[in-house]
């Protein structure tokens, strides 16, 4: 069996959290089989569809490094969709219907008010060829619904959930295409899935009732069903649905300095049985990829562990991985002596300046005569050896000061700040002319 997974997108906005969950899912699914994982741009809404979002789309999974292996879309598919709807109207599968959404409104309320379940009563099916003639000559438009098999139950074995079962009974027959012609999800989807080859489908698990539909639908079409795994929802750090998470994607991780590698670190293992653990390439990732290990329990997503393991991540870069993103001049040795104090890599050009450029220190007056003696120590310092140690231990000496009272008032007149990397470290990099002054300023 050859694994194919999609990612199918509607390009009506930006992606989010949890569309970039569903798509990594799906394309970790394919490559820990072997197999591909496809984008289909589902554009059937032509009136909310923008070209920008398919953009967007395509550069955000470059940048998350979700490359497919081929693509889809739906507004080139609508003749597939037009010949499966009519054969599906010959087989008694398909029908059109003529309420308003005002009066379908009212036979909700109407059912609601009995205490009875809001499902559709399939009036539509009692209306003879003369009625929808009448209808239609008075400029009624019809919108199409999938006849469900009320006769046979709806089963299948999730991936995620285990046993699923739904009585077509209780459901009402779903509505495939507008009245203005435009067509729903639900049709589309199951036809492409089919016809596409897509073997397992990851999604939310708030698509659960739409799956028992669509098997309807591919048994109807004479087409095999892709398996089907329907992963619990996120949730916010609170535990519960947050607004932020419906607008948190790829620009907003771009711009809070947040790496690729962190957001699938995440995204990959929150709401299952492995920890989430700083990863520099995929492969981790594709080797316990399982749906053995997925929970029912929502997932929870929290900002803070993201920020937390972005910096774990950045830890680990080398020099090479990141030269490109440095400022000019900083090299190797800079870079191994901050990244440790790294929440982001643009905070490196901060640490660059510390090092390179003019700082502001804020100077305790008690201090001015011991920094005094320290840049006179430093200008005479082997700086080829190891300038820190050498320096706080002949001031050490010579001063009677030790612990804080001896190293802080050092680093807040080499750096302008109480905390950052190991001075050992940075101080030659400071270099003898640039410490010298910045402790005689002091």
């Amino acid at each position: 069996m050859t694994i194919r997974t999609r990612f199918a997108p509607s390009p009506t906005g930006m992606l989010h959290v949890g569309n970039i969950r569903a798509a990594l899912h799906n394309w970790l699914w394919a490559k820990k089989n072997g197999g591909q994982f496809w984008l289909r741009i589902d554009d059937t809404d032509a009136e909310r569809s923008e070209e920008r979002f398919v953009a967007a789309i395509r550069a955000d999974l470059a940048w998350l490094g979700l490359v497919p292996d081929g693509e889809e879309r739906q507004s080139a598919r609508f003749d597939r969709y037009e010949a499966r709807l009519a054969a599906l109207h010959a087989a008694g599968r398909a029908y059109p219907a003529y309420e308003t959404a005002q009066e379908l409104d009212l036979k909700r309320k109407i059912a609601a008010g009995r205490g009875l379940p809001p499902v559709y009563d399939r009036a539509a099916l009692a209306l003879s060829d003369a009625d929808r003639a009448a209808l239609e000559a008075d400029g009624v438009r019809p919108h199409w619904r999938f006849k469900l098999d009320h006769d046979t139950p709806i089963e299948w074995d999730d991936l995620v959930r285990g046993p699923q079962k739904f009585d077509a009974a209780t459901m009402s027959d779903p509505v495939i295409r507008r009245a203005d012609g435009s067509w729903l999800y639900m049709l589309p989807s199951a036809i492409d899935d089919a016809e596409m080859g897509i073997s397992h489908v990851v999604r939310g698990e708030d698509h659960v009732s739409n799956t028992a539909l669509q098997l309807q639908m591919f048994a109807a079409m004479g087409m095999t069903p892709p398996a089907f795994a329907h992963i619990a929802l996120l949730v916010g750090s609170e535990g519960k649905l947050s607004k932020r998470l419906g607008s948190l994607g790829v620009e907003a991780f771009r711009e809070g300095g947040i790496e690729p590698e962190a957001v699938c670190a995440l995204l990959a293992r929150i709401g299952t049985s492995d920890p989430v653990e700083p990863i520099t390439d995929m492969a981790p990732l594709i080797e316990s990829m399982d749906f053995a290990r997925f929970g029912r329990a929502p997932a929870r997503f929290d900002e803070a562990e993201l920020d937390a393991l972005n910096a774990k991540i950045i830890h680990t870069f080398d020099y090479d991985a990141v030269a490109g993103r440095l400022p000019t001049g900083m090299g190797r040795a800079e870079w191994e002596a901050v990244r440790l104090n790294l929440k982001t890599v643009a905070e490196a050009a901060d640490w660059w300046a510390v090092i390179d450029g003019d700082i502001a220190a804020v100077i305790d007056p008690a201090d001015h005569d011991f920094l005094a003696e320290a840049a006179r120590i430093a200008e005479n310092l082997d700086w080829a050896a190891d300038p820190w140690h050498a320096l706080t231990a002949a001031l050490k000496a010579s001063s009677g000061r030790s612990g804080k009272t001896l190293f802080l008032p050092l680093r807040r007149a080499l750096t302008g700040r109480d905390h950052g990397p190991d001075m050992a470290a940075l101080l030659p990099l400071i270099g003898r002319a640039r410490a010298v002054a910045r402790l005689g300023v002091a």
